[in-house]
């Protein structure tokens, strides 16, 4: 089954909660789908994890797009959510011509970021019928790879559920909270007629967020993510045992290839002692 918006409003309705992880080729896209997983996120964490850029900022659109199409491909029910890089959303005209395209190439929605600002933005493409996700707190396109927890003053407490709520007003379908306490995030949750999503935003959202690269064990670990695998130290096993056996004379094996029939193999050898 398809999951669309309604889908996603019905989880958090029923107070299940939404399953979200970041995706940026085709296999793992389809094992994420084969999962369960509700949204697949092409997020604009594949500069940092993927291109080898040294912040968010640097990704553009055609990187996005090369990596929404290897994605779609492995998706059939899941959500595919994918991130408006940095500086493609300056403008109403910019932000539609951006969201279409993504659209256009199987994108069910867009995410951007930013607080207030986003309302024309959002109310626009909302008019146009493109779903959007709001991303509030730690902004990485804004606030760079810097991270620090927002809420913990009074004041800042009240700014982002004021913002949650006009994002929502304005017509957002889902809203990522990012690096934001657990008891400003529960509340925004509580009060948001739309699915929270929080990353290292606590246990009270509506549903959580992780890049794929630190579940698996790639890279750093960070306080807000759980390492369920140890990619790094497996893969660096299994290419320095490839490195050994193919010194060694270990590999490839009989096992590994493949051999013409011996009568076909006798009139080779005959021609090629004829002519060489």
């Amino acid at each position: 089954m398809k999951k669309d918006i309604g889908f996603l409003l019905s989880k958090k309705q029923r107070h299940e909660p939404i399953t979200v992880l970041t995706c940026y080729d085709y296999p793992t896209a389809r094992l994420q789908d084969k999962a369960g997983i509700d949204i697949v996120f092409v997020g604009d964490s594949v500069g940092t994890n993927v291109l080898g850029y040294k912040s968010e900022a640097e990704v553009t659109m055609a990187d996005m797009l090369h990596h929404l199409k290897a994605v779609r491909r492995g998706v059939t029910d899941a959500y595919l959510l994918v991130d408006m890089p940095y500086a493609a959303d300056r403008h109403v005209k910019q932000a539609l011509a951006n969201a279409n395209l993504f659209l256009s190439h199987g994108a069910d929605g867009v995410k951007l970021e930013g607080g207030v600002e986003k309302v024309p933005i959002i109310n626009a493409l909302t008019e146009q019928g493109i779903e959007t996700c709001a991303h509030i707190g730690h902004t990485p396109q804004i606030h760079g790879t810097k991270a620090i927890t927002h809420g913990k003053t009074v004041a800042k407490a009240k700014a982002l559920i004021e913002t949650a709520s006009t994002l929502a007003d304005a017509g957002a379908k889902l809203i990522v909270l990012e690096k934001i306490t657990e008891e400003v995030s529960q509340l925004i949750t509580r009060t948001a007629p739309i699915p929270t999503i929080g990353i290292g935003a606590g246990r009270f959202c509506d549903g959580q967020v992780l890049v794929i690269n630190d579940i698996l064990g790639i890279g750093p670990p960070f306080k807000h993510a759980k390492r369920y695998q140890d990619y790094n130290h497996l893969t660096f096993e299994a290419i320095s045992r490839y490195k050994r056996e193919v010194e060694l004379g270990s590999f490839p094996t009989d096992a590994n290839v493949t051999h013409i029939p011996s009568d076909k193999l006798a009139r080779v050898q005959k021609w090629f002692k004829s002519n060489f």
